[in-house]
């Protein structure tokens, strides 16, 4: 009885997209439960809008396309479906334009928040790890100039650091190159011991 219980109050991937359409608040689904997003701090908005700007004018006019944090990805997984809003995504083969989700991005970037650090470096990179079209996971933190990187390999993906405003990703899949100093533009970063 317990068990059925359970599972009539599970929300099925269709009615957590029609629902998403109507809410004041973002959420992530996962097999059929939904989680409320919290806010982002400024210095997080101001990040993930600088890579999405980075990475839009280095893609104008070619087939692979930038898609900000209001754009899911969707994820097929054997213990069931999982919908994210990554603050940035690169996909090459894009979802028709009425779709509110992505299937196949290359690129996925999440921006570390002390609230999310578990679920980013944990549930979320294997997830993510497991889609077929991803090349790079990226993680960018907000209180210094350094991004953790998971670029995928003939023998699975390798965990790379690029550390500094002087540091450029490459991301030879989409043709491009990613250089921190434009991540990190106009970001103060906290003065060590005031945090």
């Amino acid at each position: 009885m317990t068990a059925r219980l359970v599972r009539d109050l599970l929300v099925s991937p269709e009615e957590f997209l029609e629902g998403e359409l109507l809410a004041e608040t973002k959420h992530e689904y996962l097999s059929g439960v939904v989680y409320a997003m919290a806010g982002a701090k400024n210095v997080h908005n101001e990040i993930a809008t600088n890579t999405l700007l980075a990475l839009g004018i280095r893609l104008r006019g070619r087939s692979c396309r930038p898609f900000n944090s209001d754009t899911k990805v969707r994820l097929r997984l054997p213990t069931g479906i999982r919908f994210y809003y990554p603050d940035v995504q690169v996909t090459c083969h894009p979802n028709p334009p009425d779709d509110t989700f992505q299937d196949n991005p290359v690129v996925v970037v999440e921006v570390i928040s002390e609230s999310t650090r578990r679920t980013d470096e944990g549930e979320k990179l294997h997830g993510y790890c497991s889609l077929p079209s991803l090349e790079y996971y990226l993680l960018v933190e907000t209180e210094r100039a350094l991004v953790i990187g998971y670029r995928r390999t003939a023998d699975g993906f390798v965990r790379e650091v690029h550390s500094g405003l002087g540091a450029v990703i490459a991301l030879p899949a989409i043709e491009a190159e990613l250089p921190l100093m434009e991540i990190f533009e106009r970001v103060v970063f906290p003065t060590p011991g005031t945090e």
